[in-house]
């Protein structure tokens, strides 16, 4: 089974860094390049520029958590709830149209407790 993983090609795993401004700061940012695949995909989806994604995202971090302590932690686990969620909701009638990523997961924010209820 092990070749599975040891057989992909290097090029998918290798480090990208982009260079992106987020809150009116820049910084850059080093993924996997498999990673950036799936950004780029989820920012196509949603009818955005990469840039403007990874800026609305950090922004709602910002509203839900307070703080951003691992933004490249985040985006790696973004995209593995993408790749569970999303993409295996494609056998739905008209394929990922008819799941808009906006519907994956409603805030739901008392003063109690911040949660977040998935779609």
């Amino acid at each position: 089974m092990c070749w599975i993983f040891s057989g992909q090609p290097a090029e998918r795993y290798r480090f990208l860094t982009r260079s992106i401004r987020l809150g009116g700061h820049a910084t850059s940012i080093r993924l996997e390049a498999a990673f950036w695949t799936i950004l780029d995909e989820i920012a196509a989806k949603e009818g955005v520029t990469i840039a403007k994604f990874l800026t609305k995202l950090h922004d709602e971090v910002l509203a839900f958590q307070g703080e951003v302590t691992n933004f490249a932690s985040l985006l790696r686990c973004a995209c593995l709830t993408y790749v569970e969620e999303v993409r295996g909701k494609s056998d739905l009638p008209g394929g990922l149209n008819d799941f808009p990523l906006r519907n994956l997961a409603t805030p739901q924010l008392t003063k109690e407790k911040r949660t977040v209820m998935l779609a």
